[in-house]
């Protein structure tokens, strides 16, 4: 089998396309929370700490000259990152916590749909009836 061969059968394996999908909708969802923290949740966080932008905090190291740019450590930016982190992280915990739920309904669910014939419920009701006279 040529290199090719097998390169080609481990590409169009179910779970490699799969993953990729999955990659491809994590990275717009992404982009989705990013949008949501930046223009929604960040507004309201920085009122509230007194019009704080998050992402002009720095810390300058060395001012800026003539021949260099001004040394600063963006630290700013890195909270926002990390804020961004935590609100992508809690949304994939609900989103699978919910699928969690939805798998848990489904694998009850057949135990209580199993539907009795006229004859079962019969024999169910004679038998809850003895039952009740011992």
């Amino acid at each position: 089998m040529s290199m090719m061969d097998e390169f080609k059968d481990f590409a169009m394996k179910g779970s490699v396309v799969d993953m990729a999908v999955g990659i491809v909708i994590g990275a717009a969802f992404g982009k989705i929370v990013s949008s949501f923290v930046a223009g929604v949740l960040m507004p309201p966080i920085g009122v509230i700490l007194g019009g704080v932008d998050f992402s002009s905090l720095a810390y300058v190291i060395k001012e800026a000259s003539a021949t260099a740019p001004a040394v600063v450590i963006s630290y700013g930016i890195f909270i926002q990152t990390v804020i961004d982190f935590t609100i992508i992280a809690f949304a994939i915990f609900m989103v699978v916590k919910g699928i969690n739920s939805l798998k848990q309904k489904q694998e009850s669910a057949p135990e209580e749909a199993v539907k009795l014939s006229k004859q079962e419920k019969l024999l169910t009701e004679i038998r809850d009836l003895l039952k009740n006279r011992e």
